[in-house]
């Protein structure tokens, strides 16, 4: 076997050793961490845990002068542990290449920090370790969030059917265009029923694509509302004054800490919403508040021409 082959299949340590060059930093290893997630583009990944391995390699910035035997001196190991926790919590994630692009980037705001190499496999997926491995270096595509940008919080509302089908719709829009807040348009399923499956985790799927059709109906009402459906589009979307309509599934599905109420609790789960995305209000039309949510809401009838 070449030492190119050995290499690839070597752990991180010894690559970064054969990629050390003249003049070689210092390294920390997390070696064989292994954690239960639910992580996977495949719909059998879905619902389910499976062990995941990481082996990371951080070469650090030498110290100047003694450490004398201080850990607040050097890069903890705790450190590396807590970046791969950190993004585990954040959302669930389809891809291992995404997960070890967000740890390598979260490793690299450490100050020491100035190259890290990352190896995720999973282990329950066939008879062998299925991975990928990255190299990211301080400077040469690591993202760090600048304090400067903030996420901007939108006003969330939730249009009832009623509400949807209203003469006041188009003059509502207008009043939430001309505001200068970034707005989140939320609706439930259809009055029309949607199939039954008998199994309860096919029909959260399917009451979810329920909600989504009748925002595709809500979008072809007015052409300035766009369908989204992720968070990255929506970030962009709210920095970018666009009218935003919320597909659920993508977001629901995904999260880590998800709704407790049902697809067909649909003010219930724009509440839930709202409160993810740091919404300053939710404002429903056309139906009664959820019981309880964690921002100010409001509630207007359908016969109210001004909402803003």
């Amino acid at each position: 076997m070449s030492d190119e082959i050995r290499l690839a299949f070597a752990h991180p340590s010894e690559r970064a050793a054969a990629m050390a060059g003249p003049e070689p930093r210092d390294r920390i290893s997390l070696r064989d961490h292994i954690v239960e997630v639910e992580i996977g583009a495949f719909q059998a990944e879905r619902d389910v845990t499976q062990r995941v391995c990481f082996n990371v390699v951080v070469e650090v910035a030498p110290l100047t002068g003694d450490v004398e035997d201080d850990v607040d001196r050097i890069l903890s190991y705790d450190r590396v542990t807590e970046a791969i926790a950190a993004e585990l919590a954040a959302e669930r994630l389809n891809l291992l290449e995404t997960l070890a692009e967000r740890v390598a980037d979260r490793i690299l705001v450490e100050p020491q920090a100035m190259r890290v190499f990352v190896r995720i496999e999973k282990l329950d997926r066939g008879p062998g370790a299925l991975g990928v491995e990255i190299v990211r270096a301080r400077g040469s595509g690591a993202v760090t969030q600048d304090p400067a940008i903030e996420t901007p919080q939108p006003r969330v509302v939730y249009l009832s059917n009623a509400a949807i089908a209203s003469a006041h719709l188009t003059g509502w829009l207008d009043q939430l265009e001309a505001d200068s807040q970034p707005v989140i348009l939320c609706v439930g399923p259809a009055d029309t029923a949607a199939p039954q499956a008998g199994q309860a985790r096919a029909q959260r799927h399917i009451d979810l694509l329920a909600i989504e059709q009748n925002a595709w109906k809500l979008a072809a009402c007015d052409p300035r509302g766009v369908v989204v459906g992720s968070r990255t589009e929506l970030d962009w979307a709210m920095k970018n004054g666009q009218l935003n309509i919320w597909a659920p599934s993508r977001i629901v599905l995904d999260a880590v800490d998800g709704p407790t109420a049902a697809p067909n609790a649909a003010s219930a789960l724009a509440a839930w919403f709202a409160e993810s995305c740091a919404a300053t209000e939710l404002l429903v039309i056309g139906a009664e508040l959820p019981e309880s949510a964690g921002l100010p809401m409001r509630a207007l009838s359908t016969e109210m021409a001004n909402i803003v």
